[in-house]
């Protein structure tokens, strides 16, 4: 079993930055991804980026790119999303989430087994 925790959303103003973490517990992470979704009250859970855990590749929302940058700590077992030039479409709560497996579609929010809270994210214009 993993828990994960997200951290470190809030308000923001336009133009402004957040940093959000994701901790993953319970047992060492030996999967094969992990990803950030964003959803927004009466709207399907929207892929915003992801990397692979020991490739470390990564894929980005074209809404994110050049703004949104992900990355982890293995030795942490974190993934962090730092969040710049944020807009106030970027309003959402936030979730990480964790593909215990190989998949070609890790934009599909089915390709992840565990999931966080979510963190709130607002941006005001």
């Amino acid at each position: 079993q993993v828990q994960l925790v997200e951290s470190g959303g809030g308000l923001v103003q336009a133009g402004g930055s957040l940093r959000l973490s994701c901790a993953a517990s319970g047992r060492t992470f030996s999967g094969y991804a992990m990803g950030w979704f964003r959803q927004v009250p009466g709207k399907e859970r929207e892929f915003v980026t992801c990397i692979r855990w020991n490739a470390g590749s990564t894929y980005y929302a074209d809404s994110v790119k050049g703004r949104f940058t992900i990355s982890r700590d293995n030795a942490k077992n974190t993934v962090y999303l730092q969040m710049n030039s944020l807009k106030p479409e970027d309003t959402a709560v936030y979730y990480c989430g964790a593909a215990v497996y190989y998949s070609n579609y890790l934009q599909d929010p089915t390709a992840y087994d565990y999931w966080g809270q979510g963190t709130q994210v607002t941006v005001s214009s």
